[in-house]
């Protein structure tokens, strides 16, 4: 076996050759690190993304469907909870998705049967669109649930197919399946 004595002139020049060896050995790590960790991300997470389908909704329509909806919240349970008018919201959209009624959120709400003289909501015929809301806070708490209904999409369990509701104070006589009885409203299929 061969000795090898170093002198000190020596050593001084193998010390920056260790040292860079040692930083290019932990860059090739972190490399190798970096590319698994975004083959990770890539492959993982990204293909967990979900796909929105894009639509024919402008913006600007999108602005007058929550104002006819949250106009419609307003008049109809303006003093409901928040189940109450999110009930009024829902019923308004699943109108607008049966294909019973317009498919348009404002055209469901300023619906009229001019030959009977007769509105879908009762607060559209005598109110109209003529009588802007006199309580901002109510207002701007029904444009709130109006936002959690349409843009987000909250629908309570027992409204999914309600299409119906009148005060719980009248009995217009219907034949139609009852489905709930939300704070002032009784909702029917």
């Amino acid at each position: 076996m061969t000795n090898v004595t170093l002198d000190r002139e020596s050593k001084v020049e193998i010390l920056p050759v260790i040292d860079k060896s040692i930083s290019l050995v932990l860059m090739a790590i972190a490399l190798v690190g970096s590319v698994f960790l975004l083959k990770w991300a890539v492959n993982d997470n990204l293909s967990k993304t979900e796909v929105v389908e894009p639509t024919q909704i402008t913006a600007l329509v999108r602005e007058k469907q929550l104002n006819c909806l949250a106009k419609n919240i307003y008049y109809e349970a303006g003093g409901e909870p928040f189940e109450g008018m999110a009930a009024v919201a829902q019923v308004t959209i699943n109108r607008a998705e049966s294909g019973k009624f317009p498919d348009d959120i404002c055209k469901v709400v300023y619906q009229k049967d001019d030959h009977l003289g007769l509105c879908q909501f009762s607060w559209y015929c005598t109110a109209g669109t003529t009588i802007p809301p006199i309580h901002k806070a109510s207002y701007n708490e029904s444009m709130e649930v109006a936002k959690k209904v349409l843009l987000e999409g909250f629908r309570l369990p027992g409204l999914t197919t309600a299409l119906y509701f009148h005060g719980a104070q009248i009995d217009p006589g219907w034949k139609k399946k009852r489905v709930a009885k939300i704070g002032n409203h009784i909702f029917y299929e």
